[in-house]
């Protein structure tokens, strides 16, 4: 053989080499991944010939699969669309799995992930029809209601959870769309609906709750601040803090004011207590500085900050500037310059500090259930951290305590039942507007439930939406309807 066609065999050779790997990474290593893919039509034809899972409120069907007489044989629909618009998400013929647990939890609706492979071999050998499972969630279907419905059409978003296990018992995002709307097998329709809500620009089809632009948590990131006092060992509830009037920014001529233009104390030196009572922006700029950067970063991350959690929907990882001067950390202590949270992040510190100091993670899904009912996967609660001790905690419930009985979150409190909560009025942008907030959780010697709403300005200019007037209420709706009598 010449040395030309010697060349060219080797050629040859190579080539079928790497068409034999190349077929070979595409049919074993990456056929989940292709299979799964939400946009892959050959999977999407194939998944309508089987009835696709429920998915389950308290033993309701928010979305459940229906017969039909055309050429897709099962059509998605979902009961009380909107209320859980963002829980579900949509299963669509053109767009696929899209957003919430039709998307994260595609394959178990599906019946094709792998915890159901037996359900599968016995679909195969009795000659039944394949079936996906059913999700039994953990949401309360009555704070749900009290969370939508006091949100109405404010755009937001409301979080609940069970502070003892990490349980999401609401989840609420506004504005919502309508699922039917994009499961139809109208497809022009569906085409349409699609087009209206990617063009929307309140952006209906993002889970504000979970993902999105994150907000600035305002001071509702004081209890942050005040955990990380109490935690060093050089401050307890009745240490006197610097707060007057007003408090000039480290290496500026800024003078940042208290809420209103209030004193905090008549001597301008307010207990760290006091400082969360009245939620005194002075103390708590002052308290930053003296604090650093570092110890608030270190705090934030042990209630969850920069985690990315599966609830199974990914939630978005709250954020603590990386390096900020003396200026912005004392302007991190009021929950501003690049403080960034998730509506979950701030339920969260609120189930942090009513679980003893441990932070549970959060979790949608309780239970998977095959076509048989039998259980297929069961959550386990997990802690995910210990963000401050018990004796922290304790202090903190007792200062949170006092901001719904005598502060700025009256409008939370639940008749009959101590409540521990904290207000925050969170500016953004430049032209002053605000978003509201209120987190907490009751019974404060019993804790049910923990909850935390965001309320964002629908204007350019702010028009008083305090965390008090505007998101307390919405909290207090949730709270008392996730207490038991």
């Amino acid at each position: 053989m010449n040395t030309p066609i010697r060349r060219l065999a080797y050629v040859v050779l190579a080539m079928f080499t790497a068409l034999l790997l190349a077929s070979t990474w595409i049919q074993f290593v990456q056929a989940d991944d292709l299979r799964e893919r939400p946009n892959n039509r050959r999977t999407l034809i194939d998944t309508y010939s089987r009835e696709r899972g429920a998915i389950l409120v308290d033993g309701d069907a928010v979305a459940r699969s229906v017969a039909t007489d055309d050429d897709l044989e099962w059509e998605r629909r979902y009961d009380q669309a909107t209320r859980y618009a963002h829980v579900t998400g949509y299963w669509s013929f053109i767009y696929g799995a899209g957003l919430g647990l039709e998307r994260a939890r595609n394959g178990v609706l599906a019946g094709t992930d792998d915890s159901l492979f037996y359900q599968r071999l016995v679909d195969v050998v009795t000659g039944r029809p394949p079936q996906g499972a059913s999700l039994e969630l953990t949401i309360d279907p009555q704070v749900q209601a009290a969370a939508a419905e006091a949100l109405g059409d404010r755009r937001g978003a409301a979080v609940a959870i069970d502070p003892a296990t990490g349980a999401i018992l609401a989840m609420v995002s506004r504005p919502a769309f309508d699922p039917n709307a994009l499961s139809s097998h109208q497809l022009n329709a569906v085409e349409q609906a699609y087009e209206e809500l990617s063009q929307d620009p309140s952006r209906p089809l993002v889970n504000r709750a979970l993902a999105g632009d994150l907000y600035p948590p305002g001071s509702t990131f004081k209890l942050v601040v005040a955990a990380a006092a109490l935690e060093s060992g050089e401050f307890t509830p009745d240490s006197e803090l610097e707060g007057g009037l007003t408090y000039t920014l480290p290496g500026t001529t800024t003078d940042l004011p208290n809420f209103g233009g209030a004193a905090c104390h008549p001597e301008g030196t307010p207990s760290l207590a006091r400082s969360v009572q009245v939620s005194c922006n002075t103390s708590f700029a002052w308290l930053a500085g003296e604090l650093g950067a570092d110890a608030l970063r270190e705090q934030a991350e042990e209630f969850g900050f920069g985690q990315t959690l599966q609830v199974p929907m990914t939630a978005t990882p709250s954020t603590y500037p990386e390096d900020p001067d003396d200026a912005q950390t004392a302007l991190t202590g009021i929950g501003q310059h690049e403080v960034r949270v998730t509506p979950l992040q701030v339920a969260m510190i609120s189930a942090g500090i009513a679980n003893d100091g441990v932070v549970m993670e959060p979790y949608l899904v309780d239970t998977v259930r095959n076509r048989d009912l039998e259980v297929a996967e069961q959550t386990d609660p997990r802690a995910l951290s210990r963000a401050v001790s018990g004796a922290t905690a304790q202090e903190l419930t007792d200062m949170m305590v006092s901001v719904v009985e005598q502060g700025s979150g009256q409008l939370a409190a639940v008749p009959g039942v101590s409540v521990a909560g904290k207000t925050g009025t969170a500016e953004f942008g430049d032209s002053g507007a605000a978003h509201a907030w209120f987190t907490g959780f009751a019974p404060a010697d019993d804790p049910q439930i923990a909850v935390a709403v965001v309320v964002e300005s629908a204007t350019d200019n702010w028009t008083g939406e305090t965390g008090g007037r505007v998101a307390a209420p919405i909290a207090q709706a949730m709270l008392e309807a996730g207490v038991s009598p």
